[in-house]
């Protein structure tokens, strides 16, 4: 997949100059468009006996956001303007309840959206941006953590399989990118031999396919000896040097994942190196 537009997302109570200088300069490298969403996060209505007390400073409040919220997209637009690369920004206060499908809305525009590391370390939208990306788009997502330096053409790219549909598209989206590396490694943690999980050679029947469109691919069937999925994926990737992460998201429900964990969760909160994620 050509990568034309790239959406990257910011709001006015973060830091942006780092998190759009990254995104221009994968657009750049892309030849791609970059598009901005600059959001902020609507206070919720006061409820119950102090409603009408309150109200006054509500209205107040929101009144505040916005004007903050126009003049910060006035500046990134002005950055985005001086840029060598072609952009276009928008702006939207959302109620927090809906922020995820709204940022998803937009994201299918897109042809990838990138999350970078001051957008990582806002909690709330963080969260908003990753679970619209990934559950109201069908665009992948890419994040980028402090001190990486992603490229759109990675050499060398961890793949994290597990048969999962999930999985499946990962891979996927990811196959241009696959393609033109010099190594791609594809990791297995714990598999199971059989039709019904990793197949009777587990790995070979997706190092079939990729190597059918040029990835010059490697299987490696890694034990976890009692280490969890996430970890046994971040010692890989040290190990055999990965520029990029290529994994399945959420391969069980949201709330499952916060309860008890999982490895997308596990990605999210500390991610190793650049993640591109797919569901």
């Amino acid at each position: 997949m050509a990568l034309k537009t790239i959406l990257t997302i910011t709001g006015p109570e973060i830091g942006w100059r780092s998190d759009l200088k990254l995104a221009a300069n994968l657009c750049e490298q892309a030849e791609a468009h970059l598009s901005v969403l600059v959001m902020a996060l609507a206070a919720p209505p006061p409820i119950g006996e102090y409603t009408a007390v309150m109200s006054d400073g509500w209205m107040q409040e929101r009144q505040a956001d916005q004007r903050h919220l126009r003049a910060r997209t006035e500046e990134i637009s002005a950055f985005v303007a001086a840029n060598p690369v072609s952009g276009d920004v928008v702006s939207d206060y959302a109620e927090v309840g809906w922020a995820d499908e709204m940022i998803g809305r937009r994201a299918r525009y897109a042809d990838l959206t990138l999350a970078g590391p001051e957008l990582l370390a806002s909690e709330t939208l963080r969260q908003k941006a990753i679970e619209g990306a990934l559950f109201w788009s069908g665009k992948p997502l890419l994040l980028v953590p402090e001190g990486a330096k992603p490229t759109l053409n990675p050499k060398h790219v961890l793949v994290a399989w597990d048969t999962r549909i999930e999985a499946t598209r990962a891979v996927r989206e990811s196959l241009d990118l696959l393609a033109t590396a010099d190594e791609v490694r594809l990791a297995i943690v714990d598999p199971v031999e059989g039709e019904r999980s990793h197949g009777e050679e587990p790995g070979a029947d997706v190092a079939t396919f990729l190597a059918r469109h040029g990835v010059k691919i490697t299987v490696d069937r890694l034990p976890s000896e009692n280490h969890s999925v996430a970890d046994v994926l971040r010692r890989h990737a040290i190990d055999t040097g990965a520029e990029m992460l290529v994994m399945g998201g959420y391969g069980h429900s949201r709330l499952r994942e916060r309860i008890f964990g999982g490895v997308t969760r596990s990605m999210l909160e500390n991610p190793p190196l650049p993640v591109f994620l797919a569901r």
